[in-house]
């Protein structure tokens, strides 16, 4: 008997995805890729996002061969019909590409088998074809089941990371020494939050591992170029050279020289900036991972690896396995957990659009340093580390009260590591706040004076981080206070925030500060 047909997503790209031993179609079933230019059209993506992805994809279906066939259509449903024939294409049963749909599992008697897409569109749209097999999700440590056991062992208690972060490393044996934490301690953030060196512009490490592009990338970057001129699609940011892997080899030997030159300084540096070294000692894996390429087991098992070997020191380690095991599989679950409600959430009751040089990304249009620094670095690459995503681009949005809705769409397109199931979480959640702390415990914003401890983008600033007034007031010093007040009811009722509360009866200067912000609207800080 033939083996059916599976569909293979652009983000299920790693041989994990295919592997039978691990819950994935048969051995030699045929495999079917579908790229679908309405997904780009959909949105306005960073282009090198767009890039990365389809050259990915194009690279797998070639070291696939002739398993498998891959389609360009205007439509998965057109993808899907032009691959099986459309007498022998699941048929959908509710919805369109995008609506609601039935939820069942189709059995064995189904026509083709698909992994668990990662997002509810996807999901809804593969669960309302008639005749399609959903297998188990790939990629992640926890499968759904599990998260929900543990969940459920909460009675009703916030899901916080910290508790689940542990779970997983007791439950995967990872950086444990019999049944307590290596070293002693669970979470080593502390050692982790050192500002970077002064008088140098960048950490004394090896670069991260880079590709080299081949023809696919070039076939790409002129279908690309094609589309635009053609009035087709339309991006934003800049694209070229590729700095992503975009095959599982690339991606072996990213994470190979990441573990062996650059993890051994990661931990201490995790949460500085230098406006000329925006990489630091972080891994760029998340790219790889969430593409597929990279298993996170593989990853954090190679870094534990390192630390048996005393090739690197445990805070590097502990922080590079939070950041896998705990964070990433965390925000997975959440995202699935929360349901699909969750995506409005608006408990600040935030309805600024974003101004269009944010949407841009036109650093240029913008003097305060560390927002101009880090939106070129996005416009360039598609990429910054969590603390910059967090502490100036989401800081900036939360202080100045953008919908976040619309800030979590930014960050799905312009990021190359970005998907709804990373991005919704992450900011909903973590960066705006929007879920009045189903996430966190308190809104994660600053004044200048963290920006400046933290990095050295302050010092060539026309503002200074101390000023909440006059003409070199800090946006973020003034944008700080000017959030405490208007949510002060909120805040002074959190433990975690009541403290900053209070400072704002001792700033005399109050009126005049809330003025500035107020006149500041939406012109570039």
């Amino acid at each position: 008997m033939a083996s059916r047909p599976h569909w293979l997503f652009g983000d299920q790209l790693g041989p994990h995805h295919l592997d039978p031993r691990r819950g994935g179609p048969d051995a030699q079933a045929p495999v079917i890729m579908i790229e679908a230019r309405s997904v780009l059209r959909r949105r306005r993506f960073h282009r090198a996002k767009a890039h990365l992805i389809l050259s990915a994809m194009r690279h797998r279906a070639a070291e696939l061969g002739d398993r498998v066939t891959y389609v360009r259509a205007e439509t998965y449903t057109e993808g899907l019909e032009r691959a099986l024939g459309p007498h022998t294409a699941p048929r959908r049963t509710s919805g369109d590409d995008g609506g609601a749909a039935d939820t069942r599992r189709r059995g064995p008697g189904a026509r083709l088998t698909v992994c668990h897409p990662t997002s509810r569109r996807a999901r809804d749209f593969v669960q309302a074809l008639d005749g399609v097999e959903t297998l188990p999700a790939k990629g992640f440590l926890v499968s759904h089941d599990e998260f929900a056991e543990w969940a459920d062992r909460g009675a009703g208690r916030a899901l916080r990371l910290e508790g689940f972060y542990r779970w997983v490393r007791e439950r995967h044996d990872l950086l444990m020494d019999g049944g307590e934490p290596a070293g002693g301690r669970w979470n080593l953030d502390h050692d982790n939050r050192e500002p970077p060196p002064r008088a140098r512009d960048a950490l004394d490490v090896r670069g991260p591992w880079q590709p080299k592009e081949d023809e696919i990338d070039d076939e790409v970057r002129r279908d690309l170029d094609r589309w635009e001129r053609d009035g087709d699609v339309s991006f934003v940011g800049r694209d070229g050279p590729r700095r992503f892997p975009a095959t599982r080899r690339e991606a072996l030997s990213a994470l190979r020289r990441f573990v062996a030159h650059r993890l051994p300084d990661f931990g201490r540096y995790e949460d500085a900036m230098l406006a000329a070294d925006p990489v630091m000692s972080h891994s760029l894996l998340s790219a790889p991972l969430n593409l597929g390429l990279l298993d996170p087991a593989e990853c954090v098992e190679r870094a534990e690896r390192a630390y048996r070997a005393g090739e690197a020191p445990l805070n590097s380690v502990e922080g590079f396995v939070r950041q896998i095991a705990g964070w990433r599989e965390y925000v997975w679950h959440l995202y699935w957990h929360f349901g699909e409600d969750y995506r409005h959430r608006n408990a600040l009751r935030h309805t600024a659009p974003l101004p269009d040089w944010f949407l841009d990304l036109d650093a240029e249009a913008v003097t305060a340093n560390c927002l101009s620094t880090v939106l070129a670095q996005v416009r360039d690459t598609g990429w910054t580390h969590h603390i910059p995503r967090l502490m100036v681009l989401g800081s900036r949005a939360l202080q100045d009260g953008w919908d976040p809705e619309a800030v979590t769409d930014w960050f799905h397109r312009c990021f190359v590591d970005g998907y709804d199931w990373v991005m919704l979480p992450n900011v909903v959640g973590m960066s705006q706040y929007a879920d009045g702390g189903m996430m966190t415990t308190k809104p994660y914003t600053s004044g200048g004076a963290y920006i400046h401890k933290m990095s050295d983008l302050c010092a060539p600033c026309a503002y200074r981080p101390t000023h909440r007034t006059g003409e070199e007031a800090c946006p973020y010093t003034t944008g700080y206070w000017s959030f405490l007040h208007r949510h002060r009811t909120r805040l002074a009722a959190n433990h975690r925030t009541a403290r900053a509360v209070r400072g704002l009866d001792r700033l005399a200067d109050l009126p005049e500060l809330l003025a500035r912000t107020a006149e500041r609207g939406d012109a570039p800080p």
